[in-house]
């Protein structure tokens, strides 16, 4: 059983009621193709079904969040997290950041000096599902266990 949720808003904008928009702006999902690191809590999960056809998420291990910390994490003034902005923070690297987010004892929102959300492209070579659809109905919203190979194609633009 994960501890953390790595969600991706899938949707944009555009005729989203007003209810999901706020629930999404509690989550820092603002745009389309924004990510996130949540723990796992009942109160998140609640949230999650609520928007439902408009974000997609999965558990999320220690390697994906590595990956996406690398590649994805930005600090003050949108630059690329150091090394010293890691000692600032209390972690010796990234992996161990990485660990204590998928753990569920770090969150994002709590850490200052990062901002609180990823921002992706579109994944290379195009989703290969419905984004109208849940998973289960032969697309990517809701839970989707296929997730982390969808961002990793994210962030390869």
């Amino acid at each position: 059983m994960a501890s953390a949720y790595l969600v991706v808003r899938i949707k944009g904008q555009a005729d989203v009621p007003y209810w999901a928009s706020y629930t999404m702006s509690l989550m820092k999902l603002d745009k389309k193709y924004r990510a996130t690191i949540l723990p796992v809590k009942e109160n998140t999960r609640g949230m999650l079904n609520k928007i439902k056809h408009y974000v997609a998420w999965t558990d999320l291990d220690p390697k994906l969040a590595a990956e996406i910390l690398e590649k994805k994490a930005r600090g003050p003034g949108y630059k690329r997290i150091t090394q010293e902005d890691l000692a600032g923070m209390g972690f010796e690297d990234i992996t161990q950041l990485a660990k204590s987010l998928s753990s569920g004892s770090a969150t994002l929102s709590k850490i200052k000096s990062l901002k609180p959300w990823f921002a992706l492209a579109p994944p290379r070579h195009g989703f290969k599902r419905s984004t109208k659809r849940l998973y289960g109905q032969k697309g990517i919203l809701g839970y989707n266990k296929d997730l982390g190979e969808i961002v990793r194609r994210m962030m390869s633009v």
